[in-house]
């Protein structure tokens, strides 16, 4: 199993960043190991004094996949959930200010909690699906998938051309604006339309 995630998909996202929108997806990996599940709490590391939320749809791959064409991308998830993408911001300013690589700023132990599936079809348009972040019962990130740069079935087909996908992969899509830094003690909730599918602590 592997995590494929989705940076500066949300075009207000990449204008707090101060960053240039992308012109094809922006993919990066997470190891097996950075996942947090059955709401079990978040421990901040000892190696950044920053950390980022940054809410998230997650879909599940649930067929082997290569070179997919965009018409036939529906075919490969049934289930779509959210999960948190943490961001040891400071680690990863450092990075890119020297043009290293920046997988331990978001690809550390537990950097993503992951909640609940739900089934694609109890949704109209799965391009039109709002979710949402509270932390300690404030909205702190709101979004859409109508919001994306590039949306879910685009952004299969395209990592499909990269990496062969397989049963039980995760496709984390990108974050909408709002990111901002979690502290020891917050209580983290993650909603897709109004069902509460992810519930936990940081530590």
């Amino acid at each position: 199993m592997k995590i494929i995630a989705i940076g500066r998909n949300y075009t207000d996202h990449a204008k707090e960043m101060d960053n240039p929108l992308p012109e094809v997806p922006i993919c990066f990996l997470k190891p097996d190991s950075s996942l947090i599940k059955n709401n079990k709490p978040f421990f901040l590391p000892d190696f950044s004094s920053e950390i980022h939320h940054e809410v998230e749809i997650v879909v599940k791959i649930d067929r082997l996949g290569k070179n997919i064409k965009k018409n036939f991308t529906n075919r490969y998830y049934s289930e779509i959930g959210i999960g948190i993408d943490f961001t040891a911001r400071d680690l990863q300013r450092h990075c890119k200010k020297e043009g290293l690589p920046w997988e331990i700023a978001k690809a550390f132990d537990g950097s993503a909690p992951l909640g609940k599936f739900v089934n694609k079809d109890n949704f109209a348009d799965i391009n039109d699906i709002p979710f949402r972040l509270e932390i300690n019962g404030t909205i702190v990130q709101t979004g859409n998938t109508g919001q994306m740069i590039f949306p879910i079935d685009e952004l299969i087909s395209y990592v499909s051309r990269f990496f062969t996908l397989k049963t039980g992969d995760l496709l984390f899509t990108g974050t909408p604006a709002g990111v901002g830094q979690v502290h020891r003690n917050d209580h983290l909730q993650a909603f897709i339309q109004d069902e509460l599918l992810l519930d936990f602590y940081v530590k």
